[in-house]
């Protein structure tokens, strides 16, 4: 068994286990829903929940391998409400061609044909099942799939893709989407398959004192 947050192999996993360990992609919270049990590794002496990282890895291979397979990229829409998620998805968008939401949602944005900014998107990606809940609640309404950062708290109504992580730190969340970005552009053949994108995780990553 490793030594850090997993019971998998090194290989297994996206960069090495020292560099998502620092980003804490790991670190959950004191509240664990049954629905997050398969992906918790241990609990630590002060209560949180730690995530087990090489599944957190595969799972973000799978997403970014399914998001690949929507064309245009256009219509692949990400949504957060947080602040420290508005950065990573306007960085993931700009490279993947995705649709940023972030800030409010428009109630109605997916269902209501007569609003001005109304969209038909086919896939929406969000930071937070329960911060997102309207942007969830409505790509459920229309029939089309979501994939969601989930956090051990979190429970995983109407959502058909989970991506184990912490979705509330500045650097996990920049982590994940770098990852995310990544892996979405290998899989496109956009970048050799061992390659990187051409904006840093620390680019992805937002500044406190911008809000």
């Amino acid at each position: 068994m490793m030594s850090g947050e997993s019971e998998s192999t090194e290989s297994e996993l996206l960069l090495p286990l020292e560099t998502l360990l620092a980003a804490g992609i790991q670190i959950g919270t004191k509240i664990k829903t049954k629905h997050m049990e398969p992906f918790i590794y241990k609990v630590r002496p002060d209560g949180l929940f730690i995530l087990d990282i090489a599944k957190t890895c595969q799972r973000i291979r799978l997403a970014a391998k399914f998001l690949a397979r929507f064309e245009p990229p256009e219509k692949i829409v990400v949504a957060s409400t947080k602040l420290y998620a508005r950065v990573p998805i306007l960085k993931f968008c700009e490279l993947t061609g995705a649709t940023p939401i972030v800030g409010r949602f428009l109630p109605g944005l997916f269902t209501n044909p007569f609003l001005k900014d109304y969209m038909e998107p086919e896939v929406v990606l969000v930071s937070d099942p329960d911060a997102d809940e309207q942007a969830v609640r409505e790509a459920s309404m229309i029939g089309i799939p979501v994939v969601a950062l989930c956090d051990t708290d979190n429970l995983f109504q109407d959502i058909d893709l989970v991506i184990p992580t912490n979705n509330k730190g500045r650097r996990a969340l920049a982590m994940v989407f770098w990852l995310l970005a990544r892996e979405f552009l290998r899989a496109k053949g956009l970048i050799p398959p061992d390659g990187d994108p051409p904006l840093r995780v620390e680019d992805f990553e937002a500044r406190p004192e911008e809000f």
